[in-house]
């Protein structure tokens, strides 16, 4: 053998393995059933002796009491929270008693998006089941994205979500039920088939809203209150999470959570959790890859669902394959892409022994999600710079699976 040709099998042993996408096996999905969003309220409403729970959710054990209140931050995500214990002393002073006293997080759903988690929190299902699988989702029956947060265009919001929820549910048990948020949440789609049932009292600060969750606390022998604040998820997005701004807001949090824990009934006990995380992703074309300017992740696309770190890609008929291809080429060593049944069987909507189309997913919800599923694992986010303006502009962004996104508290207080 000459030289040259030794030199050259040598070269080849020792050359760098090709870029191989990721497996959509690997992501690290919710911990459906055992530990997530959408455990939490049958566990509470367990403990109170409310029948006809969601038989899915049925993995988390709290210790029963009669009066609860969850507080649900929006955006609060658990990595956020253990980085800022200057900004939160009395949440980080909770920290070691999340989930039952275990000292670790809970999980959001997937996509770790608002109209998402709250439709888990408010049913007990997961994603797959309750039928908010997305920020925007095909409406199979008009061939439109539908926008679950704004619920537009209009569709029939119980032909879309059927099952009661949760509160619901309490309510004709006898448990004296309450939901405490800002005004203009009163009667839109996404409170009436997640978080309706009792009695909706709206009251515009913070301030007003902790102080009247603690009295209908004390209203019932049985009670069950949500209440909820949204800015500081407000400012992540418009400021990002390393700003003045979003720090602030979560200053002012962490005095609402005591606010409301030194005024808790006898009998009662306080959650404070969250529906999603949220990371900055760069100004840069590498970190945001623009599909309105990117031909490749164009080609053979008739409708582009979700949101930056959490994508449902519709493909033309006929075009489902090539498109998964070219996805996974293109975004497959940054994102998790997986077509629609890779993404159920993985477990990302639902856990795939339940029952349901597919595993987890019941056959309504089927054909919202995307041909094409692309959840980000590295710090980056499509973008669609002319069809989503105002998205596409947003700091702090969240949909994926990473811890930073997906992982949220279960912090307790109990008078």
């Amino acid at each position: 053998m000459s030289d040259s040709i030794a030199d050259s099998a040598t070269a080849s042993l020792w050359q760098e393995p090709e870029p191989q996408p990721l497996d959509p096996r690997s992501a690290p999905v919710p911990r459906y059933g055992t530990g997530s969003l959408a455990d939490l309220l049958p566990a509470v409403a367990a403990g109170q002796g409310v029948p006809g729970l969601p038989t899915l959710s049925s993995g988390l054990a709290l210790a029963p009491a009669d009066r609860v209140c969850v507080f649900l931050v929006d955006g609060l995500g658990w990595e956020l929270l253990r980085a800022h214990p200057a900004e939160a002393p009395f949440l980080t002073s909770l920290l070691p008693g999340s989930l039952g006293g275990t000292g670790a997080p809970i999980t959001a759903g997937f996509p770790s998006t608002t109209a998402t988690s709250l439709a888990s929190v408010g049913t007990g299902l997961p994603p797959g089941a309750h039928g908010l699988p997305g920020y925007t989702v095909v409406d199979p029956a008009t061939g439109q994205l539908m926008n679950q947060l704004r619920w537009q265009p209009w569709t029939d919001p119980h032909a879309w979500q059927p099952y009661p929820t949760v509160f619901q549910l309490a309510d004709a048990a006898g448990v004296h039920t309450c939901q405490v948020s800002a005004p203009t949440f009163a009667e839109t789609p996404l409170t009436k088939i997640a978080l309706s049932g009792g009695t909706f009292l709206g009251r515009l600060s913070g301030e007003e809203r902790m102080d009247l969750a603690a009295e209908q606390l004390a209203a019932g022998d049985r009670s069950l209150v949500y209440t909820y604040y949204s800015e500081v998820d407000g400012k992540g997005h418009r400021f990002g999470v390393d700003s003045d701004e979003w720090r602030a807001q979560l200053r002012y949090v962490d005095g609402l959570v005591q606010r409301l824990a030194e005024q808790l009934p006898p009998r009662a006990a306080l959650y404070v959790t969250a529906d999603h995380g949220m990371i900055d992703v760069p100004f840069d074309p590498e970190s945001r890859i623009d599909f309105d300017e990117d031909w490749e992740l164009r080609a053979g696309v008739a409708l582009l669902g979700g949101e930056g770190r959490a994508r449902h890609v519709y493909a033309v008929p006929g075009a489902a394959g090539d498109v998964l291809a070219v996805w996974r080429e293109v975004v497959g060593e940054q994102m998790w892409v997986a077509s629609r049944d890779e993404a159920i069987e993985a477990g990302w909507f639902g856990r795939p022994d339940d029952a349901g189309a597919g595993g987890g997913v019941d056959e309504r919800v089927y054909r919202r999600i995307g041909d094409v599923v692309a959840a980000a694992s590295a710090d980056v986010a499509i973008v669609a710079s002319r069809t989503e303006p105002k998205e596409s502009a947003m700091v702090g962004l969240h949909g994926s699976m990473t811890p930073v996104e997906q992982l949220v508290p279960l912090l307790e207080v109990r008078s």
